[in-house]
Protein backbone atom coordinates (compact mmCIF):
# COMPACT_ATOMS: atom_id res chain seq x y z
CA UNK A 1 0.00 0.00 0.00
CA UNK A 2 2.93 2.12 0.69
CA UNK A 3 4.39 1.81 -2.59
CA UNK A 4 1.36 2.27 -4.06
CA UNK A 5 0.61 6.10 -2.42
CA UNK A 6 4.26 6.91 -3.44
CA UNK A 7 3.85 5.46 -7.12
CA UNK A 8 0.46 7.68 -7.27
CA UNK A 9 1.91 10.52 -5.27
CA UNK A 10 4.78 10.75 -7.83
CA UNK A 11 2.15 10.40 -10.65
CA UNK A 12 0.57 13.44 -9.73
CA UNK A 13 3.39 15.59 -9.07
CA UNK A 14 4.88 15.10 -12.56
CA UNK A 15 2.05 14.62 -14.89
CA UNK A 16 -0.71 16.47 -12.69
CA UNK A 17 0.17 19.18 -10.76
CA UNK A 18 -0.30 21.59 -13.65
CA UNK A 19 -1.58 20.24 -16.53
CA UNK A 20 -2.97 23.61 -18.52
CA UNK A 21 0.63 25.18 -17.71
CA UNK A 22 2.33 22.17 -19.19
CA UNK A 23 0.29 20.93 -21.90
CA UNK A 24 0.60 24.97 -23.67
CA UNK A 25 4.47 24.67 -22.69
CA UNK A 26 4.90 21.64 -25.15
CA UNK A 27 2.94 23.30 -27.62
CA UNK A 28 5.68 26.36 -27.67
CA UNK A 29 8.42 23.43 -27.53
CA UNK A 30 6.82 21.40 -30.49
CA UNK A 31 6.89 24.41 -32.77
CA UNK A 32 10.45 25.19 -31.68
CA UNK A 33 11.92 21.52 -31.77
CA UNK A 34 10.35 22.07 -35.94
CA UNK A 35 13.48 23.42 -37.50
CA UNK A 36 15.95 22.80 -35.22
CA UNK A 37 15.22 18.76 -35.86
CA UNK A 38 15.12 19.83 -39.72
CA UNK A 39 18.37 21.51 -39.49
CA UNK A 40 20.25 18.65 -37.68
CA UNK A 41 18.69 16.48 -39.79
CA UNK A 42 20.37 17.89 -42.69
CA UNK A 43 23.83 18.36 -40.30
CA UNK A 44 23.84 14.82 -40.48
CA UNK A 45 23.33 14.11 -44.09
CA UNK A 46 19.73 12.34 -43.69
CA UNK A 47 15.87 13.55 -44.72
CA UNK A 48 14.44 15.62 -42.50
CA UNK A 49 11.69 13.07 -41.52
CA UNK A 50 14.83 11.30 -39.20
CA UNK A 51 15.52 14.14 -37.46
CA UNK A 52 12.03 14.86 -37.32
CA UNK A 53 10.67 11.50 -36.58
CA UNK A 54 13.57 11.14 -33.81
CA UNK A 55 12.26 14.36 -31.67
CA UNK A 56 8.55 12.87 -31.11
CA UNK A 57 9.90 9.38 -30.55
CA UNK A 58 13.03 10.59 -27.52
CA UNK A 59 10.73 13.27 -26.17
CA UNK A 60 7.41 11.00 -25.78
CA UNK A 61 9.49 8.40 -23.98
CA UNK A 62 12.11 10.22 -22.03
CA UNK A 63 9.09 11.46 -20.86
CA UNK A 64 7.98 8.09 -19.67
CA UNK A 65 11.89 7.11 -18.71
CA UNK A 66 13.92 10.04 -18.06
CA UNK A 67 14.87 11.62 -14.43
CA UNK A 68 14.28 14.59 -14.90
CA UNK A 69 10.95 16.04 -15.09
CA UNK A 70 10.59 19.48 -17.29
CA UNK A 71 14.00 18.63 -19.29
CA UNK A 72 13.39 18.24 -23.14
CA UNK A 73 15.27 15.81 -25.07
CA UNK A 74 15.23 15.75 -28.98
CA UNK A 75 17.47 15.14 -31.75
CA UNK A 76 20.48 17.48 -31.88
CA UNK A 77 23.40 19.26 -32.99
CA UNK A 78 25.79 18.13 -30.75
CA UNK A 79 24.41 13.96 -31.67
CA UNK A 80 24.22 14.66 -35.50
CA UNK A 81 28.10 16.00 -36.09
CA UNK A 82 29.53 12.50 -34.73
CA UNK A 83 27.81 10.59 -37.35
CA UNK A 84 28.40 12.54 -40.51
CA UNK A 85 31.05 10.22 -41.52
CA UNK A 86 29.15 7.32 -40.99
CA UNK A 87 26.31 8.27 -42.96
CA UNK A 88 28.69 9.45 -46.29
CA UNK A 89 30.28 5.95 -45.99
CA UNK A 90 27.68 3.61 -44.83
CA UNK A 91 24.27 5.23 -45.47
CA UNK A 92 21.35 6.05 -43.06
CA UNK A 93 20.85 2.11 -41.78
CA UNK A 94 23.88 2.30 -40.24
CA UNK A 95 23.15 5.54 -38.52
CA UNK A 96 19.70 3.65 -37.29
CA UNK A 97 22.53 0.69 -35.90
CA UNK A 98 24.89 2.88 -34.81
CA UNK A 99 21.78 4.41 -32.91
CA UNK A 100 20.30 1.46 -31.02
CA UNK A 101 23.96 0.47 -29.85
CA UNK A 102 24.48 4.12 -28.10
CA UNK A 103 21.22 3.69 -26.49
CA UNK A 104 22.87 0.28 -24.90
CA UNK A 105 25.95 1.65 -24.46
CA UNK A 106 24.17 4.47 -22.21
CA UNK A 107 22.01 2.10 -20.13
CA UNK A 108 25.36 0.49 -19.44
CA UNK A 109 26.69 3.30 -18.31
CA UNK A 110 23.19 3.50 -16.03
CA UNK A 111 24.10 0.14 -14.26
CA UNK A 112 27.42 1.11 -13.92
CA UNK A 113 26.68 5.10 -12.27
CA UNK A 114 28.90 6.90 -14.40
CA UNK A 115 26.77 9.82 -13.83
CA UNK A 116 28.33 10.07 -10.83
CA UNK A 117 31.41 11.25 -12.78
CA UNK A 118 29.54 14.60 -13.42
CA UNK A 119 30.53 15.14 -9.74
CA UNK A 120 34.06 16.04 -11.12
CA UNK A 121 32.31 19.06 -12.85
CA UNK A 122 33.14 21.99 -11.48
CA UNK A 123 30.43 25.45 -11.57
CA UNK A 124 33.16 26.86 -13.55
CA UNK A 125 32.68 24.64 -16.26
CA UNK A 126 29.10 24.60 -15.78
CA UNK A 127 28.67 28.28 -16.02
CA UNK A 128 31.27 28.10 -18.66
CA UNK A 129 29.13 25.15 -20.62
CA UNK A 130 25.70 27.45 -20.03
CA UNK A 131 27.65 30.46 -21.71
CA UNK A 132 29.05 28.40 -24.85
CA UNK A 133 25.52 27.45 -25.58
CA UNK A 134 23.97 30.98 -25.04
CA UNK A 135 26.79 31.92 -27.45
CA UNK A 136 26.59 28.88 -30.30
CA UNK A 137 21.97 28.78 -30.19
CA UNK A 138 22.66 32.99 -30.91
CA UNK A 139 25.17 32.67 -33.57
CA UNK A 140 22.94 29.63 -35.37
CA UNK A 141 19.78 32.17 -36.11
CA UNK A 142 22.59 34.77 -37.86
CA UNK A 143 21.92 32.73 -40.93
CA UNK A 144 18.65 33.69 -40.95
CA UNK A 145 19.15 37.07 -40.36
CA UNK A 146 21.75 37.69 -43.33
CA UNK A 147 20.28 38.84 -46.80
CA UNK A 148 17.15 39.33 -46.11
CA UNK A 149 14.58 42.36 -46.56
CA UNK A 150 13.91 44.37 -43.57
CA UNK A 151 10.48 42.65 -43.22
CA UNK A 152 12.33 39.46 -41.27
CA UNK A 153 14.44 42.47 -38.73
CA UNK A 154 10.99 44.19 -38.12
CA UNK A 155 9.34 40.63 -37.77
CA UNK A 156 12.23 39.67 -34.59
CA UNK A 157 11.94 43.12 -33.04
CA UNK A 158 7.91 42.65 -32.53
CA UNK A 159 8.42 38.67 -32.02
CA UNK A 160 10.60 39.82 -28.94
CA UNK A 161 8.41 42.68 -27.89
CA UNK A 162 5.29 40.50 -27.20
CA UNK A 163 7.60 37.64 -25.98
CA UNK A 164 9.22 40.29 -23.12
CA UNK A 165 5.88 42.26 -23.23
CA UNK A 166 2.96 39.83 -23.02
CA UNK A 167 3.58 38.40 -19.96
CA UNK A 168 2.84 42.41 -18.26
CA UNK A 169 -1.23 42.02 -19.77
CA UNK A 170 -1.27 38.23 -19.02
CA UNK A 171 0.53 35.08 -18.04
CA UNK A 172 -2.32 32.65 -18.80
CA UNK A 173 -0.66 32.27 -22.28
CA UNK A 174 3.03 32.01 -22.94
CA UNK A 175 4.20 34.78 -24.40
CA UNK A 176 6.41 32.93 -27.02
CA UNK A 177 3.29 31.00 -28.09
CA UNK A 178 1.59 34.34 -28.15
CA UNK A 179 4.72 35.70 -30.94
CA UNK A 180 4.43 32.67 -32.92
CA UNK A 181 0.54 32.64 -33.44
CA UNK A 182 0.26 36.48 -33.95
CA UNK A 183 3.21 36.37 -36.55
CA UNK A 184 2.29 33.85 -38.26
CA UNK A 185 -1.41 35.04 -39.31
CA UNK A 186 0.56 38.06 -39.81
CA UNK A 187 2.67 36.53 -42.55
CA UNK A 188 0.18 34.76 -43.80
CA UNK A 189 -2.51 37.69 -44.30
CA UNK A 190 0.07 39.99 -45.96
CA UNK A 191 1.93 37.50 -47.80
CA UNK A 192 5.39 38.80 -46.35
CA UNK A 193 8.39 38.12 -48.62
CA UNK A 194 10.18 36.25 -44.97
CA UNK A 195 11.45 32.56 -44.85
CA UNK A 196 9.19 30.04 -43.27
CA UNK A 197 9.66 26.45 -41.77
CA UNK A 198 8.64 24.68 -45.44
CA UNK A 199 11.84 26.67 -46.53
CA UNK A 200 14.18 24.69 -44.47
CA UNK A 201 13.55 21.01 -45.61
CA UNK A 202 10.23 18.85 -46.80
CA UNK A 203 8.14 18.05 -43.78
CA UNK A 204 6.79 14.18 -43.76
CA UNK A 205 3.20 13.51 -44.39
CA UNK A 206 2.87 10.17 -42.45
CA UNK A 207 3.17 8.44 -39.18
CA UNK A 208 6.89 6.79 -38.40
CA UNK A 209 6.90 2.85 -39.05
CA UNK A 210 8.40 0.39 -36.46
CA UNK A 211 11.53 -1.24 -38.27
CA UNK A 212 14.81 -2.85 -36.94
CA UNK A 213 17.47 -1.76 -39.11
CA UNK A 214 18.42 -3.26 -42.48
CA UNK A 215 22.59 -4.33 -42.47
CA UNK A 216 24.06 -7.38 -41.73
CA UNK A 217 24.20 -8.76 -38.00
CA UNK A 218 28.21 -9.38 -38.67
CA UNK A 219 31.21 -8.43 -36.36
CA UNK A 220 32.30 -6.48 -39.00
CA UNK A 221 29.11 -3.98 -38.52
CA UNK A 222 30.04 -3.73 -35.20
CA UNK A 223 33.37 -2.86 -36.02
CA UNK A 224 32.11 -0.10 -37.66
CA UNK A 225 29.42 1.49 -35.74
CA UNK A 226 30.52 0.81 -32.07
CA UNK A 227 33.48 3.91 -32.43
CA UNK A 228 30.46 5.88 -33.31
CA UNK A 229 27.82 4.65 -30.82
CA UNK A 230 30.70 5.33 -27.94
CA UNK A 231 31.16 9.05 -28.85
CA UNK A 232 27.19 9.11 -29.40
CA UNK A 233 26.66 7.68 -26.27
CA UNK A 234 29.37 9.98 -24.15
CA UNK A 235 28.22 13.31 -26.16
CA UNK A 236 24.57 12.50 -25.24
CA UNK A 237 25.05 11.91 -22.07
CA UNK A 238 27.21 14.58 -21.32
CA UNK A 239 24.93 17.22 -22.33
CA UNK A 240 22.05 15.73 -20.86
CA UNK A 241 23.32 15.61 -17.50
CA UNK A 242 25.25 19.08 -17.79
CA UNK A 243 21.50 20.39 -18.70
CA UNK A 244 19.91 18.51 -16.27
CA UNK A 245 21.64 20.18 -13.88
CA UNK A 246 20.77 23.50 -15.38
CA UNK A 247 17.17 22.51 -15.13
CA UNK A 248 17.38 21.77 -11.46
CA UNK A 249 19.18 25.16 -10.59
CA UNK A 250 16.21 26.54 -12.51
CA UNK A 251 13.40 24.95 -10.82
CA UNK A 252 15.02 24.57 -7.78
CA UNK A 253 14.39 20.72 -7.81
CA UNK A 254 16.84 17.76 -8.15
CA UNK A 255 16.79 14.92 -10.28
CA UNK A 256 17.27 11.27 -11.02
CA UNK A 257 20.99 11.46 -12.77
CA UNK A 258 20.77 7.52 -12.81
CA UNK A 259 17.26 7.04 -14.17
CA UNK A 260 17.94 9.94 -16.79
CA UNK A 261 21.00 7.86 -18.24
CA UNK A 262 19.04 5.07 -18.73
CA UNK A 263 16.25 6.80 -20.11
CA UNK A 264 18.06 8.17 -22.78
CA UNK A 265 19.20 5.10 -23.53
CA UNK A 266 15.72 3.50 -24.04
CA UNK A 267 14.49 6.78 -26.04
CA UNK A 268 17.47 6.46 -28.60
CA UNK A 269 16.94 2.60 -29.37
CA UNK A 270 13.31 3.31 -29.45
CA UNK A 271 13.79 6.50 -31.94
CA UNK A 272 15.98 4.13 -34.13
CA UNK A 273 13.29 1.47 -34.45
CA UNK A 274 11.14 4.62 -35.90
CA UNK A 275 13.35 5.86 -38.47
CA UNK A 276 14.98 8.61 -36.35
CA UNK A 277 18.57 9.64 -34.99
CA UNK A 278 20.14 10.07 -32.12
CA UNK A 279 19.38 12.77 -29.09
CA UNK A 280 19.65 14.12 -26.17
CA UNK A 281 18.57 16.69 -23.90
CA UNK A 282 18.54 20.36 -25.36
CA UNK A 283 19.39 23.13 -23.43
CA UNK A 284 18.05 25.65 -25.71
CA UNK A 285 14.15 23.63 -25.76
CA UNK A 286 14.31 23.05 -21.71
CA UNK A 287 14.79 26.80 -21.08
CA UNK A 288 11.72 27.78 -23.30
CA UNK A 289 9.71 24.65 -21.64
CA UNK A 290 10.88 26.02 -18.09
CA UNK A 291 10.45 29.57 -19.18
CA UNK A 292 6.80 28.87 -20.11
CA UNK A 293 5.83 27.54 -17.56
CA UNK A 294 6.77 23.50 -18.06
CA UNK A 295 7.68 21.78 -14.98
CA UNK A 296 6.12 18.16 -15.27
CA UNK A 297 6.44 14.84 -17.41
CA UNK A 298 3.29 16.09 -19.38
CA UNK A 299 5.00 19.81 -20.64
CA UNK A 300 8.11 16.87 -22.79
CA UNK A 301 5.58 14.50 -23.57
CA UNK A 302 3.11 16.64 -24.88
CA UNK A 303 5.77 18.20 -27.30
CA UNK A 304 6.33 15.17 -28.82
CA UNK A 305 2.85 14.49 -29.30
CA UNK A 306 1.94 17.45 -30.55
CA UNK A 307 5.29 17.81 -32.80
CA UNK A 308 3.88 14.11 -34.31
CA UNK A 309 -0.15 15.77 -34.75
CA UNK A 310 1.89 18.82 -36.47
CA UNK A 311 3.44 16.85 -38.82
CA UNK A 312 0.73 14.60 -39.93
CA UNK A 313 -2.38 16.71 -39.47
CA UNK A 314 -0.86 20.38 -39.83
CA UNK A 315 1.70 20.05 -41.87
CA UNK A 316 0.81 22.76 -44.59
CA UNK A 317 -0.05 25.22 -41.85
CA UNK A 318 3.66 24.25 -39.82
CA UNK A 319 5.31 25.06 -42.80
CA UNK A 320 3.58 28.68 -43.17
CA UNK A 321 5.17 29.49 -39.73
CA UNK A 322 7.61 32.35 -40.15
CA UNK A 323 11.25 31.50 -39.31
CA UNK A 324 11.79 34.89 -37.63
CA UNK A 325 9.26 34.05 -35.37
CA UNK A 326 10.82 31.17 -34.07
CA UNK A 327 14.75 33.29 -34.23
CA UNK A 328 12.88 35.46 -31.89
CA UNK A 329 12.14 32.47 -29.49
CA UNK A 330 15.80 31.55 -29.76
CA UNK A 331 16.77 35.06 -29.30
CA UNK A 332 15.35 35.16 -25.77
CA UNK A 333 16.56 31.32 -25.04
CA UNK A 334 20.48 33.10 -25.62
CA UNK A 335 19.77 35.71 -23.55
CA UNK A 336 17.95 33.79 -21.19
CA UNK A 337 20.30 30.95 -20.89
CA UNK A 338 23.81 33.42 -20.42
CA UNK A 339 24.59 34.15 -17.06
CA UNK A 340 24.74 37.27 -17.34
CA UNK A 341 26.31 37.26 -13.62
CA UNK A 342 29.59 35.25 -14.62
CA UNK A 343 30.88 38.60 -16.39
CA UNK A 344 31.00 40.87 -13.35
CA UNK A 345 32.27 37.60 -11.41
CA UNK A 346 35.39 37.21 -13.32
CA UNK A 347 36.49 40.09 -10.99
CA UNK A 348 35.33 38.55 -8.05
CA UNK A 349 35.84 35.01 -8.31
CA UNK A 350 39.34 33.33 -7.94
CA UNK A 351 41.38 34.25 -11.15
CA UNK A 352 41.35 29.96 -11.82
CA UNK A 353 37.62 29.91 -11.23
CA UNK A 354 37.39 32.76 -14.39
CA UNK A 355 40.16 31.14 -16.15
CA UNK A 356 38.74 27.62 -16.43
CA UNK A 357 34.85 29.28 -17.64
CA UNK A 358 36.58 31.45 -19.97
CA UNK A 359 38.50 28.19 -21.10
CA UNK A 360 35.61 26.37 -21.78
CA UNK A 361 33.33 28.86 -23.84
CA UNK A 362 36.23 29.47 -26.25
CA UNK A 363 36.77 26.17 -27.05
CA UNK A 364 33.08 25.07 -27.07
CA UNK A 365 32.43 28.43 -29.11
CA UNK A 366 35.59 27.54 -31.48
CA UNK A 367 35.24 24.15 -32.03
CA UNK A 368 31.40 23.57 -31.58
CA UNK A 369 32.11 20.46 -29.73
CA UNK A 370 30.52 20.68 -26.15
CA UNK A 371 32.74 17.62 -25.27
CA UNK A 372 35.76 18.75 -26.14
CA UNK A 373 34.79 22.33 -24.37
CA UNK A 374 34.00 20.61 -20.98
CA UNK A 375 36.84 18.26 -20.95
CA UNK A 376 39.40 21.04 -21.19
CA UNK A 377 37.20 22.69 -18.14
CA UNK A 378 37.87 19.51 -16.02
CA UNK A 379 41.56 19.21 -16.57
CA UNK A 380 41.99 22.70 -16.12
CA UNK A 381 40.23 22.44 -12.92
CA UNK A 382 42.09 19.54 -11.82
CA UNK A 383 45.06 21.06 -12.48
CA UNK A 384 43.91 24.53 -10.72
CA UNK A 385 42.88 22.57 -7.57
CA UNK A 386 46.29 20.09 -7.51
CA UNK A 387 48.46 23.24 -7.21
CA UNK A 388 46.52 24.63 -4.86
CA UNK A 389 46.40 21.56 -2.37
CA UNK A 390 50.07 21.22 -3.60
CA UNK A 391 50.74 24.52 -1.85
CA UNK A 392 48.63 23.84 1.09
CA UNK A 393 52.00 21.79 2.76
CA UNK A 394 54.60 22.43 4.65
CA UNK A 395 57.97 21.47 6.68
CA UNK A 396 59.29 22.59 9.93
CA UNK A 397 62.39 21.59 11.11
CA UNK A 398 62.86 21.75 15.21
CA UNK A 399 66.73 20.92 16.31
CA UNK A 400 66.65 19.18 20.10
CA UNK A 401 69.13 17.41 22.67
CA UNK A 402 69.83 14.72 20.50
CA UNK A 403 67.58 14.97 17.33
CA UNK A 404 66.12 16.62 14.73
CA UNK A 405 62.33 16.46 14.21
CA UNK A 406 61.18 17.74 10.48
CA UNK A 407 57.45 18.33 11.18
CA UNK A 408 55.25 17.95 7.79
CA UNK A 409 52.05 19.24 8.07
CA UNK A 410 49.61 19.11 5.08
CA UNK A 411 48.66 17.02 1.76
CA UNK A 412 51.49 14.06 0.01
CA UNK A 413 50.73 13.32 -3.04
CA UNK A 414 52.18 13.17 -6.94
CA UNK A 415 51.89 16.87 -7.21
CA UNK A 416 54.02 17.91 -4.13
CA UNK A 417 56.56 15.26 -3.95
CA UNK A 418 59.24 16.99 -5.42
CA UNK A 419 58.32 19.94 -2.88
CA UNK A 420 58.56 17.18 -0.01
CA UNK A 421 61.76 16.15 -0.48
CA UNK A 422 63.27 19.38 -1.54
CA UNK A 423 61.96 20.26 2.13
CA UNK A 424 63.57 17.21 4.23
CA UNK A 425 67.50 17.85 4.44
CA UNK A 426 70.00 16.48 3.45
CA UNK A 427 70.70 16.87 7.57
CA UNK A 428 73.87 17.56 7.02
CA UNK A 429 73.65 20.64 5.54
CA UNK A 430 72.95 22.11 8.99
CA UNK A 431 75.40 23.60 11.04
CA UNK A 432 73.69 21.93 14.03
CA UNK A 433 73.13 18.66 12.20
CA UNK A 434 72.08 15.98 14.70
CA UNK A 435 72.68 11.95 14.26
CA UNK A 436 68.96 11.17 15.13
CA UNK A 437 66.48 12.42 12.59
CA UNK A 438 63.08 11.86 13.26
CA UNK A 439 60.16 12.39 10.66
CA UNK A 440 56.80 13.87 12.08
CA UNK A 441 53.80 13.27 9.69
CA UNK A 442 51.67 12.74 12.49
CA UNK A 443 49.76 16.58 10.77
CA UNK A 444 50.11 15.21 7.04
CA UNK A 445 48.28 12.84 5.21
CA UNK A 446 49.84 10.28 2.04
CA UNK A 447 47.62 10.15 -0.83
CA UNK A 448 49.85 7.44 -3.41
CA UNK A 449 52.36 5.55 -4.51
CA UNK A 450 54.20 8.57 -5.59
CA UNK A 451 53.60 9.76 -1.77
CA UNK A 452 54.99 6.97 -0.14
CA UNK A 453 58.12 6.66 -2.52
CA UNK A 454 58.92 10.52 -1.96
CA UNK A 455 58.92 9.49 1.89
CA UNK A 456 61.01 6.02 1.45
CA UNK A 457 63.49 8.44 -0.86
CA UNK A 458 63.80 11.01 1.74
CA UNK A 459 64.20 8.30 4.78
CA UNK A 460 66.83 6.32 2.12
CA UNK A 461 68.62 10.12 1.52
CA UNK A 462 69.13 10.60 5.62
CA UNK A 463 70.20 6.76 5.74
CA UNK A 464 73.49 7.42 3.19
CA UNK A 465 74.20 10.67 4.87
CA UNK A 466 74.64 8.82 8.13
CA UNK A 467 71.39 9.55 9.91
CA UNK A 468 69.25 7.51 12.25
CA UNK A 469 65.68 8.45 11.09
CA UNK A 470 62.44 7.39 12.51
CA UNK A 471 59.06 7.91 11.29
CA UNK A 472 56.19 8.54 13.64
CA UNK A 473 52.67 10.00 13.21
CA UNK A 474 51.52 7.92 10.28
CA UNK A 475 47.52 7.56 10.65
CA UNK A 476 46.02 4.37 9.65
CA UNK A 477 45.15 5.10 5.61
CA UNK A 478 48.67 6.35 5.39
CA UNK A 479 50.01 3.56 7.01
CA UNK A 480 48.19 1.05 4.97
CA UNK A 481 49.50 2.30 2.11
CA UNK A 482 53.19 2.38 3.17
CA UNK A 483 52.43 -1.07 4.18
CA UNK A 484 51.39 -2.19 0.75
CA UNK A 485 53.33 -0.38 -1.46
CA UNK A 486 56.67 0.43 0.30
CA UNK A 487 59.90 -1.73 -0.89
CA UNK A 488 60.65 -4.41 0.95
CA UNK A 489 64.17 -3.95 1.48
CA UNK A 490 63.67 -1.75 4.71
CA UNK A 491 66.86 -2.28 5.96
CA UNK A 492 68.23 0.23 8.60
CA UNK A 493 64.69 1.92 8.45
CA UNK A 494 63.23 1.71 11.32
CA UNK A 495 58.82 3.02 11.59
CA UNK A 496 57.07 4.43 14.41
CA UNK A 497 53.05 4.96 14.02
CA UNK A 498 52.19 7.24 16.91
CA UNK A 499 49.34 6.38 19.02
CA UNK A 500 45.54 7.23 17.54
Amino acid sequence: MAADATFMGNFRRDWLAQPRADILAGIVVALALIPEAIGFALIAGVDPSVGLYASVAIAMVIALTGGRPGMISAATAAVAVVVIPLVKDYGPEYLFAATILMGIFQGIAALLRLDLLMQFVSRSVITGFVNALAILIFLAQIPQLTGVGWETYAMVAAGLAIIYGFPRISKAVPSPLVAIVLLTAVAIYYNLPVNNVAGEGELPDGLPVFALPDVPLTWETLRIIAPYSATMAAVGLLESLLTAQIVDDMTHTDSNRQRESGGQGIANIVAACFGGMGGCAMIGQSVINVASGGRGRLSTFTAGAFLLFLLTVLGSYVGQVPMPALVAVMIMVSIGTFSWNSIPNLRRHPPTSSAVMIATVVVVVWTHDLALGVLVGVLLSGIFFANKVRNLFSVERVRREHSAVYAVTGEIFFASVDKFQNALGPESQYDDAAHYVVIDVSKAHFWDISAIGALEKAVDRMRRNGRHTRIVGLNAASADLFDKFALEDRTGLETGLAPH
